[in-house]
């Protein structure tokens, strides 16, 4: 344990950190920038510069970087060294206050969106101060990388932090006004928290490379799968093999390093397939906290001779990966605002903020379907291992009860409203049941003290759900606080009672307890209006509806030239994923698949002519078999030659949103044809010559 405490944040730039090494004075100025009370002037960073930079040497760094977030959903980073060499020749270490506040980073290789072209492709990273910075790397060559916000020459975002950013101080203004209206005269700051859950697969790297669709594409565009796959499942929550625990020890020391919180560790659904789940931070921490994460799964697999598999759907027929973002909002005074144990008649606040929720939900579920829209996880929603792509909410038979019944509840004297116990065994002791439970079939669910969003995929930052939902629950709180301003001291109780109420009868229909993978869900929702956006060719373009730009415009989010770019960026890397897919398997068709084939048709064709002299009745299966091979190798051609022919008509269309249709209608659809004759060759064909790790490989082989 003193192991564990005397290495967790070693890596780590911390508060503490600063507090040995500045004045008490800088200290001061610090928290109050970092807490938006003040502006960061060159002074005040040179002072904190210096003593990061003492600090980075002494723990062996010989770099910076400044670490930013692009479009791409993953990070990026451009090491600058400490040295510098003085006119008389010497050298020294330098690190100034304008080194740390901005860097200029060559930009234009990241997507533009629309905001520029690479021949004016200049941009910024600037400090973010509410993040802290960490060391990476091996001794002698560690780097400090400095969290980032990635802005254009004249302001615009151009990464995922930004909007962030933006929406958190928005709900903080909001939730604060609430707070305020509601006689909380204590509380001086709002939190956004979020702890976000990563799933992954791991796979042995010898078999990894020889798969080029893994390779290049990140999943596996062919292969049938073994007799066993998680029918039995026996993986789930199973014991974890030894190679995969000294895998998992060293991501856990790694990540305390960084002061990274890794929480727990577990099998997940699928053979071969974990979970790593991080405690509860500020949203701007946690995602960068999970960006740290994934980058570590990954490197510190490759030490174990293992590749990390972040892609949503890296295998066809088992389940796939996701990322959980438990999201919720607390004061600085440690309270829970989504806390249900507060909720009595004289503090309705729970059921304030509850319904902001709600309501925002229902108003702006196409903008929430659209931040987990990727080609990716079109793989993965709605196939009984995720959420479906309809969007609803799960509260539990208690809440929505008391939101029936909100005019004659009695809060301070009745059971329903109030956690009750479960009683096992008399060696056991009771256990405390929540007023909410999971519904692991709903994308979004109200989990005790909190909302769990299960439909962001693997491999996406969580940055961009979180930023929606403070966009929609901040817009809803604004237009609470301007109905609650208006009402006096003596209607102040009924004005309350009558948000719940009216926004709990126009938007209760978002509300869904039952099976979100029925056919039925699929009819209902239908019924009361709700969308079911199953592709991310349609839901990538509710990012531009009138209503969404509205939003993300008035709270200050995103203007509509960067929501454009954005929705441009994400809907071009739609069609270049797709086409990535398309042509890899074509080639892996062509090259290895087809001569596998063909060898196997003639070694076959060999035999029958060997042996044709013993009659019809001893080469009759032989000969089935030569037919099935040929039959699928015409296939095989004839799909190749189509997928080819769309893959061109795809890239030639120049308007964007047809393109993205294309895509959809003909690359996704080829892909599945194409991949039919591959996998029945797979069936047929002797293992001698079919020269792939197949999926028993893969999933069972580490």
């Amino acid at each position: 344990m003193n192991n564990l405490l005397d290495n967790f944040g070693t890596n780590c730039f911390s508060e503490k950190n600063l507090k040995n090494r500045v004045p008490d004075y800088v200290v001061k100025k610090f928290l109050e920038i970092k807490n938006g009370k003040a502006e960061l002037t060159l002074e005040i960073a040179d002072i904190i510069a210096n003593a990061i930079k003492m600090w980075a040497l002494e723990k062996g760094a010989t770099h910076y970087t400044h670490w930013f977030q692009p479009l791409t959903d993953l990070t990026a980073e451009k090491h600058e060294s400490f040295i510098s060499i003085n006119s008389d020749g010497t050298n020294m270490a330098k690190f100034s206050g304008k080194d740390l506040m901005k860097g200029e980073s060559d930009t234009s290789s990241f997507p533009n969106g629309g905001l520029r072209s690479t021949f004016e492709a200049r941009g910024y990273t600037a400090w973010d101060i509410s993040s802290p910075m960490f060391l990476k790397g091996e001794e002698g060559c560690k780097t400090l990388y400095i969290p980032t916000a990635f802005i254009a020459y004249n302001g615009e975002a151009l990464d995922k932090k930004v909007p962030l950013l933006r929406s958190i101080n928005s709900i903080k203004e909001q939730a604060l006004k609430i707070q305020k209206l509601l006689g909380d005269n204590e509380t001086e700051n709002i939190n956004v928290t979020l702890g976000v859950e990563q799933e992954y697969f791991l796979v042995d790297k010898k078999f990894f490379y020889k798969r080029q669709d893994l390779v290049l594409s990140g999943k596996t565009v062919f292969g049938c799968l073994p007799p066993k796959g998680q029918q039995m499942n026996d993986h789930y929550y199973g014991m974890i093999k030894e190679r995969i625990e000294n895998f998992m020890a060293e991501l856990d020391n790694e990540l305390w390093k960084v002061g990274v919180m890794s929480k727990t560790k577990h099998n997940e659904v699928a053979p071969n397939q974990f979970e790593i789940a991080l405690m509860f931070s500020t949203a701007n921490v946690s995602v960068d906290q999970n960006q740290i994460t994934m980058d570590m799964i990954k490197k510190v697999a490759n030490r174990h001779n293992m590749v990390a598999l972040l892609h949503e759907k890296p295998f066809q027929g088992v389940n796939g990966s996701g990322k959980h973002c438990n999201w919720s909002l607390s004061t600085d005074k440690g309270v829970n605002l989504y806390d249900p144990e507060t909720l009595t008649e004289n503090n309705l606040s729970f059921l304030v903020y509850l319904l902001a929720m709600i309501e925002g939900v229902d108003r702006y579920a196409s903008a929430l379907r659209a931040t987990t829209a990727t080609p990716g996880n079109d793989y993965r929603l709605g196939g009984h291992e995720a959420p479906p792509a309809i969007i609803s909410i799960f509260l539990g038979d208690q809440l929505e009860n008391i939101l029936e019944n909100i005019e004659s509840v009695n809060f301070n004297n009745n059971s329903s409203s109030h956690p009750s116990e479960i009683t096992v065994d008399k060696n056991i002791s009771r256990i405390p049941k929540d007023i909410s439970d999971r519904n692991r079939t709903s994308p979004m669910a109200f989990t005790g003290n909190k909302f769990e969003f299960r439909m962001p995929g693997s491999s996406s930052t969580p940055a961009t759900s979180a930023a929606v939902i403070n966009a929609m629950v901040g817009k809803v709180l604004s237009e609470y606080a301007d109905k609650l301003e208006k009402a006096t001291e003596k209607s102040f109780p009924k004005v309350v009672n009558d948000i719940i109420a009216n926004a709990y009868k126009k938007h209760h229909r978002i509300i869904f307890n039952g099976n979100g993978y029925s056919e039925e869900w699929a009819k209902e929702a239908k019924k009361r209006g709700l969308t079911n956006e199953v592709a991310s060719n349609t839901a990538l373009r509710k990012m531009i509806d009138k209503d969404v730009l509205e939003l993300t415009q008035e709270i200050g989010m995103l203007s509509e030239q960067e929501s454009v770019a954005r929705y441009n960026a994400y809907a071009d890397r739609y069609v270049t994923q797709l086409s990535i897919e398309s042509r890899t398997l074509i080639d892996i068709a062509n090259k290895n698949i087809l001569p596998s084939g063909l060898k196997y048709a003639n070694l076959l064709a060999d035999y029958i002519e060997k042996n044709s002299k013993y009659g019809k009745a001893f080469i009759k299966e032989q000969e089935e078999i030569l037919k099935d091979v040929l039959a699928n190798i015409t296939s095989l051609r004839k799909e190749v030659k189509s997928l080819e022919k769309e893959i061109n008509r795809v890239r030639n269309e120049k308007d964007l949103g047809k393109q993205t249709d294309l895509a959809k209608e003909k690359l996704v659809t080829g892909l599945e044809a194409l991949r039919v004759p591959c996998d029945n060759l797979e069936k047929i064909i002797d293992k001698e010559y079919w020269n792939f790790p197949t999926f028993s490989d893969l999933l069972f082989k580490l």
